[in-house]
């Protein structure tokens, strides 16, 4: 039976690291494609997440940690003082709204373009990425990407650390490494994309090498309990097959376990899937689960309410929900009031720019 709002788990406060959050849901990171085409982000940027600072904690978009990291057009990054400074409004905005808020730092490896970035992508081996990609002069096949080197790994760890210092010199609380959702480190993990048969690839533990390299990094610069993991167990987006989830995600925690990481975000979670409960009993701190309510389609009427209650059931210390917060810039009130959502507009007015679709959707209050 659903729990009514006045006692719901969902709007108790809750301990993150070093931040007590308000309640206990998380505005998952999302594309939304309004950065400048230098990477740099748009004063619109600040209005938007400013709309929705009363998530208990908010993850700011997908944003790369190096220029050949970019995937799509007018994605943020992290790694020039333009860009730097660009977020720094954001944070102000969220901040002085009463927000707090992570950024996601995500490389995108094979899942990018020379159009986007000026770079050939690369990726642990040379395999495309099977499908067409976006560019500024529309969709385009995919190229072949770049083996990293041992030089390559190396570099690209070091730029997640330079990454998640800006991103603290920024006002950033912390930041989620991305290991999920078919990009970078995912590949690394994903038999059907790693084909190396160095240390970083053949078995479990190589291919989870250069995540936990990764994740040791970044929690080094800005220190672990403002650094969280986000994970896609089983997820195929991007052309990713693990070959073996049950074996990598239980190794990925025993690698990490001792670190101290603010949280592990397990995305697509079910709470009556083995895997969930393994890795729940064995990841020592904070998890978020973001629930699975299917790529695409109608949200449930709830946004993902009951779900995300079933989670903090199952163990779970927060939910992240993602489509709901873009159609509700005040959905912690919403779900605490029972007050209907929005519906979300067409998928087309999600990447193209603007406040159409973006910033105009209205509060209670309106």
């Amino acid at each position: 039976m659903t729990n009514t709002p006045e006692k719901s788990r969902l709007f108790q406060p809750a301990r993150l690291g070093a931040l007590a959050l308000p309640n206990r849901l998380v505005m998952a990171p999302l594309t939304r494609n309004r950065a400048g085409a230098d990477g740099v982000p748009q004063p619109v940027m600040a209005t938007y997440y400013a709309q929705r600072a009363s998530a208990g904690l908010i993850i700011a978009e997908a944003t790369t940690p190096n220029a050949v990291g970019q995937t799509y057009p007018n994605i943020p990054g992290i790694h020039d003082d333009a860009q730097v400074a660009g977020w720094r409004q954001v944070t102000d905005a969220v901040r002085a709204a009463g927000g707090r808020m992570f950024v996601q730092l995500q490389h995108g490896g094979r899942a990018g373009h020379p159009d986007n970035s000026g770079l050939v992508p690369v990726a642990p081996s040379p395999v495309p990425l099977p499908e067409t990609i976006h560019t500024p002069g529309g969709r385009k096949d995919a190229v072949v990407p770049k083996a990293m080197s041992l030089d390559d790994i190396r570099s690209t760890v070091a730029d997640f650390a330079t990454a998640a210092r800006n991103a603290v010199d920024a006002g950033f609380a912390g930041v989620e490494v991305h290991a999920a959702n078919g990009h970078l480190l995912h590949q690394f993990m994903a038999r059907n994309t790693n084909h190396r048969t160095d240390a970083y690839g053949g078995s479990v533990a190589g291919r989870i090498r250069f995540v936990v390299e990764v994740v040791r990094a970044v929690a080094a610069a800005v220190g672990p309990e403002r650094v969280g993991l986000r994970v896609s167990p089983g997820v195929t987006v991007n052309g990713i097959d693990e070959g073996d989830t049950d074996d990598i995600y239980p190794a990925l925690v025993d690698a990490l376990a001792d670190t101290g990481l603010a949280y592990l975000h397990y995305v697509f979670a079910d709470p009556d899937q083995p895997l969930f409960q393994e890795v729940r009993k064995a990841w020592p701190g904070s998890l978020v689960a973001n629930p699975n309510l299917g790529w695409g389609g109608p949200l449930p009427a709830d946004g993902g309410k009951e779900a995300g209650e079933r989670l903090l059931a199952a163990g779970a210390d927060l939910i992240s929900l993602g489509r709901a917060f873009l159609a509700n810039p005040d959905l912690v009130e919403r779900l605490r009031t029972g007050a209907p959502l929005n519906p979300l507009r067409d998928e087309g007015w999600m990447y193209v720019g603007g406040e159409t679709g973006y910033t105009d959707y209205p509060t209670l209050a309106v």
